[in-house]
């Protein structure tokens, strides 16, 4: 069957680039015949020594010849098989000048068969090459620049007792997955993902939470650094907790946790500390500036608090996937039961149910996760409240300064009133006042009068509208075919008993409508 790659063949000026430049090195490649042809008296005699082809002896012919001429040289050696003796024949330059042809003479060794000069085009470029000439030249090139820019992950690994035994050891992705049997989207959900996830593989137990990414198996604890970040403070107390409980030994009475599960219980201790530590950092300021705020409501205070509640809600969020990652893993029963790889590497299986010893210690540590999700959903929703009440505020401010200024528009309208009236006796005018002695008191009288009048009305409309009810007395009329919700005592009551009670009510007012004309003419 044929194969179905094309075969490499190297392009057309590839070959031609190279005849011109063997012909270049070489130009009396005809200038020695055979052992047989005769020879020019000026030149020595072709010597046969019997040499045994090989490319040390066809080297060191060719240096020794080219030594011994200190002029352009051209050397024609012809060997035969292996064992046979070969005849080395070295050519003068006059011999090189009688083998050439007048088209040689004329123009050059570029004018044999008809070839054209060298051209800068006449190269081969990249362009012109197959993509199996490509291949073949450049393989080994790309197999080792993608050997050199694989990304690699440094590692401290932990042995069964509880030593390091490496630290910040590189290895590549390759290595790590064919070493502990993992997948390559493992890997990339510790190189590049940011979300925590908790995988089960059958032979280890891979975790991505927070700052820490970990790999677990039965005998060995590998930590996971990527390359940029540096060795904090969280991950060196995770890794003295993890030696401390991997170096503790059972008592006599007890078997004790595997290994896997204390490698298991160390992380979770160093997620759930974490978690609380960061809870504390966020709830100090949080609580101290909600109380400064409820003696005074500052502009830069509440450009704190706006700070501190994205920062809340961040936190908020994270702990939200943690909790979500163990929920996620207690959901699982088949992960539950292979998570103990201890007996499994001892041959030892499990049923799906048998899984009670590593639920309880996912619970304990989904029940702590779960009440800082709640002390930060408190947090949260105490903000809330604070934003709603400072807001509130701030409009009951704005609207006291909105009715302040409408009482003082109802008092410059009153005095302009006062003073229109002045300015109509005001005019150049003659009648009948100005000759009287109490014009004067009468019309300032009047105007002071008029100006309180004015102002006694619009502050009275301001205060009838200043007054918002939540409710008011007079119930709109609803048509029997819509129905609605009332907010009152019948909308706690059903239908049947609310109707009972309506019709009480309308007794109760006919009753005191009747009453009202007995006490009347009884009076009378």
């Amino acid at each position: 069957m044929p194969s179905a790659l094309p075969q490499p063949v190297p392009s057309y000026n590839l070959v031609r680039f190279l005849r011109l430049q063997a012909q270049a090195a070489f130009p009396s490649h005809h200038g020695c015949a055979d052992s047989a042809r005769p020879v020019a008296m000026d030149t020595p005699p072709c010597r046969l020594h019997p040499r045994h082809s090989t490319v040390k002896r066809r080297f060191a012919s060719l240096s020794a010849s080219r030594a011994s001429s200190g002029k352009p040289w051209g050397v024609s050696f012809y060997t035969s098989n292996a064992g046979s003796p070969s005849n080395t024949c070295v050519a003068s330059p006059k011999s090189q000048e009688t083998l050439k042809s007048w088209q040689e003479r004329l123009w050059g060794s570029s004018a044999i068969k008809g070839g054209k000069p060298l051209k800068p085009s006449d190269l081969p470029g990249r362009d012109d090459a197959q993509p199996s000439t490509l291949s073949m030249f450049n393989s080994r090139r790309i197999q080792t620049a993608k050997a050199a820019s694989e990304p690699r992950l440094r590692c401290t690994e932990v042995d069964e007792g509880g030593k390091v035994i490496l630290v910040d050891g590189e290895f590549k992705k390759t290595e790590l997955i064919a070493k502990f049997g993992l997948l390559p989207r493992d890997l990339r959900k510790i190189d590049s993902s940011n979300l925590p996830h908790i995988l089960i593989r059958p032979s280890a137990i891979l975790l991505n939470l927070l700052h820490l990414k970990v790999l677990i198996k039965h005998d060995r604890v590998l930590l996971f650094d990527v390359y940029g970040s540096k060795t904090s403070y969280p991950q060196s107390a995770f890794m003295y907790d993890l030696q401390g409980r991997l170096q503790q030994k059972p008592s006599a009475g007890s078997s004790g946790l595997p290994y896997e599960f204390r490698a298991l219980e160390a992380v979770l201790t160093s997620v759930t500390s974490e978690l609380e530590a960061d809870f504390e950092a966020v709830r100090e300021p949080v609580m101290r500036i909600l109380s400064e705020l409820e003696d005074d409501i500052d502009r830069d205070k509440l450009r704190i608090l706006l700070i501190l509640s994205k920062r809340v809600s961040t936190f908020e969020q994270k702990v939200k996937l943690v909790r979500d990652a163990i929920e996620e893993l207690l959901e699982a029963d088949d992960d539950l039961a292979a998570m103990y790889l201890t007996e499994k590497a001892r041959g030892l299986s499990r049923g799906l149910d048998d899984h009670t010893e590593v639920e309880m210690l996912l619970e304990s540590y989904n029940k702590l996760t779960d009440e800082i999700v709640q002390e930060a959903g408190n947090l949260v929703s105490g903000i809330r409240n604070t934003e709603e009440i400072v807001r509130a505020i701030l409009d009951a401010n704005r609207n006291a300064l909105m009715l302040l200024d409408l009482k003082f528009s109802v008092g410059t309208l009153g005095l302009a009133m006062g003073t229109f009236l002045a300015g109509l006796y005001g005019m150049n005018l003659e009648n009948f006042i100005e000759n009287t002695q109490w014009g004067f008191g009468a019309i300032t009288t009047s105007s002071a009068i008029f100006s309180l009048l004015v102002c006694w009305y619009g502050l009275v409309k301001l205060r009838k509208v200043q007054r918002i009810k939540m409710m008011s007395d007079e119930r709109p009329h609803v048509s029997r075919g819509l129905s609605f919700r009332e907010d009152g005592a019948f909308g706690l009551l059903d239908s049947r008993n609310r109707e009972l009670l309506r019709r009480a009510h309308m007794q109760k007012g006919l009753a005191a409508k009747k009453r009202w004309p007995r006490i009347w003419w009884g009076r009378r």
